[in-house]
């Protein structure tokens, strides 16, 4: 069974990538039917001198940004069911109520307005990313970038990725997307640690245990959302660059990677854990996370 967003949470600073985030949120909503809510977090005045009409200013400014939002979402078909005016850190405002609400995925621009009055996404989205328990769609890419014609799915066998996989699959069948699955092998030396040559044989029958493996994994991403994603054994020491040169293969703009917020910690494998970090800084469209596991 396809896994859909039913409930969505929208973090937004009126910017043009969080623009962008609410199109998608809007969009999602109209076509699962989820629960749709908007928070705009704005900083406190951290000096006392004019603290108060300052702060009466930017509460008024950061309402409007909010009420502006959620008024071009409803003219768009979305139906709010919720909006919340946060003061403080905005990331932790935002994880904050990401906790409370419990969404089953936070959107949220990539990069915001940079005003000193309101929330900076550029450099939020990332905190939000790994520190919530829910999966994040990062938005960016300009009016292309969505909805996405193709999901690349970096995968490394750990549930945190399977996971990002099906969500993405579900998401892209409603669009019609392809799909291509991607899990990187590390080059190896041609000695080992003791001068030793290595096996060629013994590493050609791992990159084929791989192909097995990842070819299951395509089955069940095709039985589960109807999307068959063609698989693909990178050879490389960088997961994120193989990623990135998958997603450089056709509309660019218009590709949601996901990944995997931790990875295995095999030897057999490169982990993803760092992969998601650098993927939100290089990516030219959206990018997907979904959260470590529990435990």
């Amino acid at each position: 069974m396809s896994t859909f967003p039913m409930r969505i949470l929208l973090a937004t600073d009126g910017s043009e990538d969080a623009d962008l985030a609410a199109r998608a949120a809007v969009d999602l909503y109209n076509r699962v039917g989820s629960e749709l809510y908007v928070v705009h977090a704005w900083h406190s005045v951290p000096s006392t001198y004019f603290k108060a009409f300052l702060r009466t200013q930017f509460e008024q400014e950061a309402r409007e940004v909010l009420d502006d939002q959620v008024e071009r979402m409803e003219e768009a078909g979305g139906k709010v069911a919720g909006e919340y005016l946060r003061e403080g850190t905005p990331v932790d405002e935002i994880l904050d109520l990401a906790e409370e609400l419990d969404p089953d995925l936070l959107v949220t621009g990539s990069r915001g307005r940079g005003s000193v009055q309101r929330l900076l996404m550029g450099s939020v989205s990332e905190g939000i990313v790994h520190g919530t328990t829910s999966p994040v769609l990062v938005m960016r890419g300009g009016e292309r970038a969505w909805p996405p014609e193709r999901i690349v799915v970096g995968d490394d066998g750990s549930e945190e990725a399977k996971r990002a996989g099906d969500l993405a699959a579900s998401i892209g069948r409603l669009y019609d997307a392809k799909g291509h699955l991607v899990r990187t092998y590390p080059q190896l030396p041609e000695v080992d640690t003791e001068g030793r040559k290595l096996d060629a044989r013994m590493v050609d029958d791992e990159l084929r245990r791989e192909q097995q493996e990842l070819t299951v994994r395509a089955e069940e991403i095709e039985d589960a959302s109807g999307i068959r994603p063609r698989i693909e054994i990178a050879v490389a020491d960088d997961p994120a660059g193989a990623l990135l040169s998958a997603v450089e293969e056709d509309a660019v703009e218009r590709t949601l990677i996901a990944v995997g917020s931790r990875g295995l910690g095999a030897v057999r494998r490169v982990r993803l854990g760092s992969v998601s970090t650098k993927v939100l800084h290089a990516a030219k469209g959206p990018v997907l996370v979904y959260p470590r596991s529990e435990g």
